[in-house]
């Protein structure tokens, strides 16, 4: 007697996990990229994303190529380098009911994109951006990039000693209302924070620590596997309930921060660092240049706020997407364009 086929689990659209992959890597083996391409098909699974709904967008290096790692059927641009943001940015305008994803490096971000990245930030529109950190640059043989440590070493031998580039500091004083840290290794964590991040409407900034395992993962790097084992300090732990679960999650002890979503779902924190509040822009600010002086390795939501308006809503526009508008709605009427050069004369 033949043996029936178990049906595949599906999440709550009624998708199973295999409409979420992608192609297979090309990129090193062990690379941490690879681990986050991973969380984030399980955290579109588990949220219930259609992946037809969703953009994958990227600019150039090793991160940039890890939107062909999942998700085959959402649509996907690779754009110039480090121009990721401005094309982010015309095709959510475009159609503002997509659920944007972009992929970057902190050399696409933190050295020839950073001008893009900081009107990205202070824009707050609603996208997910998340920085695949690994400190070196990997297509080029592995230089240091902005985000390297000062005295980090590359297996050269080359001290570095330029300060870094906070990418985290950075993206909450210029306005991103969603913004934290994780290691790639972290999965528990990182995929509680991918899966908020899905649930914000707002720019979510994620530095995602991304061991390179050719070129910085060695003796003396603090963007290393063990340096991160034995340096990452998380400041809260992150629970995330979806708003079609029922599931609660407990904590023991310590002090919990509860943060509706946009779509009724529910981020729960519960505080690790004494007195710290993710919802106090200075606070987080402070709180990772006091972790830089102590050589520590934060982890975590630094900072989170579910009110500023986004981009689009500052901008009036209609609720469907502009690609869709009949030109009755789109073109201007004669009388209108009289009226227009008429107040120019």
């Amino acid at each position: 007697m033949a043996t029936a086929t178990p049906n595949p689990k599906v999440n709550h659209i009624g998708l199973p996990i295999l409409d979420y992959r992608g192609g297979k890597t090309t990129l090193c083996a062990g690379c941490g990229h690879n681990a986050i391409s991973e969380r984030i098909i399980d955290a579109m699974f588990e949220m219930g994303v259609e992946p037809e709904r969703v953009v994958k967008m990227s600019g150039i290096g090793c991160s940039s190529k890890s939107p062909a790692y999942f998700m085959s059927r959402s649509h996907s641009f690779n754009s110039v380098h480090g121009r990721m943001p401005s094309v982010t940015t015309g095709a959510l305008l475009a159609n503002q009911d997509l659920t944007a994803l972009g992929v970057s490096g902190d050399g696409d971000t933190a050295s020839i994109g950073v001008g893009q990245f900081v009107h990205m930030m202070r824009r707050n529109l609603p996208m997910i951006y998340i920085i695949e950190d690994n400190g070196v640059y990997g297509l080029t043989k592995g230089q240091f990039s902005a985000t390297a440590d000062i005295g980090s070493k590359l297996k050269t031998g080359v001290i570095n000693d330029l300060p870094p580039i906070d990418t985290c500091a950075l993206a909450i004083q210029l306005g991103a209302t969603f913004v934290g840290r994780s290691f790639s290794g972290d999965k528990k964590q990182l995929l509680s924070m991918l899966k908020a991040a899905i649930a914000h409407k707002g720019t979510v900034m994620l530095d995602v620590i991304s061991p390179c395992v050719t070129f910085n993962d060695h003796e003396g790097s603090t963007k290393s596997y063990k340096f991160l084992q034995e340096n990452e300090e998380p400041i809260n732990e992150i629970g995330f309930i979806p708003s079609f679960s029922d599931i609660e999650i407990d904590y023991d002890s310590g002090q919990v921060y509860d943060v509706e979503m946009h779509d009724g779902s529910s981020l729960r924190l519960r505080k690790l660092l004494e007195d710290y509040d993710p919802t106090d822009k200075a606070s987080a600010v402070r709180t990772l240049m006091e972790a830089h002086e102590r050589n520590e390795v934060l982890t975590g939501i630094f900072y989170i706020d579910t009110q500023k308006p986004t981009f689009i809503d500052q901008l009036n526009m209609v609720d469907g997407p502009l690609a869709t508008l009949p030109e009755s709605l789109t073109r201007p009427t004669k009388a209108a364009l009289d009226t227009l050069m008429a107040n120019l004369q």
